[in-house]
């Protein structure tokens, strides 16, 4: 069903426009690094919370690509349209909804989760919360329609779109930095700007006749229960899992607040290079939802094993080879962030120890993983993750971060340990096959 100049189609694109997506947030960290140790505290802190909400939306928009992809597979190209069309509106209401609250208890919510933190520190969160939530409709709408170019092929649309938009981010951070010194005000109006550019963009194409499934405004402005059901059915539990997956993060950072701001500002700097290093995994990801997506609407089980074993070894041995090489220029990027020299070595020491169990674990726990969401088990991934996340990672990086005192060190380590297990796990079960019951269409 796939060549590999197929393959090469869907994963170089996927690729570049995962590490031009994930260059926003890095971006913003990078650049309000020259401001102050506070700012990029205030961002970093921010980000891990923002990363909460991308995550769910990602989580929606991949139920609808499973569902879309197997419908493609099954050649019914019409509930394929009308599948994209209702997660696109689905999308839309859950995003306002979630805008309006965040914005009405902003100040309640960054309270809860960093109320300890010096008053810099929670001028900057304040700021950037509040601009960056503005963007999350628009977040939610691009999610949506690249869902649904990853799942007829086009994701080289979506690579576009990134480029033109990170392009546009980037100037305005350095203008709304070095020019306006507008702080973490400054790297956020651009990330707001960019977003709703790329919904724009997306969307347009979406609609274009000449896409064999596509949006339809009458899909669009419906409600079909039964064809959420479906949607919701893969979105809900990936969402759980995901949503679970980063409010551990956020209780994590809330964690690293408690190691002072010299650690603080060095996590930051850190995430945004573990940022970097995860995109290879994450444009991973969709390439199994496709492949295996459309295996298993076909029915083909004999494809959907050839693709999962063949995909592995592919994103295994590319997760090393982009692991290698993001912690071989950690040191270049770390030379020039305007944080102290004993932050920057911590920083050197937290991706190293991230990148090892990230090019090795990762592949397994995240890609394998999602190939298994793709062909309908998404109950067990769910409760896999959601009880390691919990049981491995929080309280490994509390015993080992706090209680032995390791501080960021021992946080990184615990998060490791969390993808070691997952990895394992999920290896088992696709080769006990339990993953070829399922049927979703």
């Amino acid at each position: 069903m796939f060549s590999n100049k197929d393959l090469r189609n869907l994963i170089i694109p996927l690729f570049i426009e995962q590490f031009l997506l994930m260059f926003v947030g890095i971006a913003d960290t990078f650049v309000v690094s020259f401001s102050s140790e506070a700012d990029v505290s205030g961002v970093s802190l921010v980000t891990s919370f923002n990363t909460v909400l991308i995550f769910l939306f990602t989580a929606l928009s991949s139920g609808g690509a499973v569902i879309i992809s197997q419908y493609i597979g099954s050649e019914n190209e019409k509930s394929a349209s009308r599948s994209s069309g209702q997660l696109l509106m689905i999308s839309t209401v859950v995003s306002v909804l979630m805008t309006v609250l965040i914005l009405v208890f902003r100040t309640q919510l960054l309270n809860l989760l960093f109320g300890k933190i010096e008053s810099d520190v929670m001028s900057a969160c304040e700021i950037y919360l509040f601009i960056t939530t503005l963007s999350l409709p628009a977040l939610a709408i691009y999610d949506a329609g690249a869902a649904l170019c990853r799942c007829i092929g086009k994701t080289n649309v979506t690579m576009y779109i990134s480029v033109v938009t990170n392009i546009i981010n980037v100037v305005g951070n350095c203008v709304g930095v070095f020019v306006l010194h507008l702080g973490a005000a400054g790297v956020a109006y651009p990330s707001l700007i960019s977003r709703v550019i790329s919904a724009v963009a997306v969307t347009m194409f979406c609609f274009s006749k000449k896409n064999s499934v596509r949006y339809k405004m009458s899909d669009i402005l419906s409600w079909d229960g039964m064809l959420l059901k479906k949607i919701m059915g893969i979105a809900l539990p990936n969402g759980v899992e995901n949503g679970v997956h980063q409010l551990v993060k956020v209780a994590l950072s809330s964690m690293v607040a408690l190691f002072g701001t010299y650690q603080i500002a060095a996590n930051g700097v850190a995430q945004s290079i573990w940022s970097l290093a995860s995109i290879m995994g994450l444009a991973m990801s969709p390439v199994y939802t496709t492949v295996i997506g459309q295996c298993m609407g076909a029915r083909d089980i004999d494809s959907a094993n050839y693709y999962f074993k063949k995909l592995n070894k592919i994103t295994l041995i590319l997760s090393i080879l982009w692991n290698a090489l993001i912690f071989a220029i950690t040191p270049l990027i770390v030379q020039y962030s305007a944080i102290s020299a004993e932050a920057k070595t911590l920083v050197i020491w937290l991706v190293l120890i991230n990148n090892i169990f990230n090019a090795l674990a990762y592949p397994y726990a995240g890609s394998l993983g999602n190939g298994l969401r793709a062909a309908g088990d998404v109950k067990f991934t769910m409760i896999v993750s959601v009880t390691l996340t919990i049981a491995a990672r929080l309280l490994f990086s509390a015993l080992f971060g706090l209680w032995l005192g390791w501080g960021v060190i021992g946080v990184a380590i615990g998060m490791s340990i969390d993808l070691v297990f997952r990895g394992i796990i999920f290896i088992i079960r696709y080769k006990r096959q339990k993953w070829t019951n399922f049927e979703l269409i």
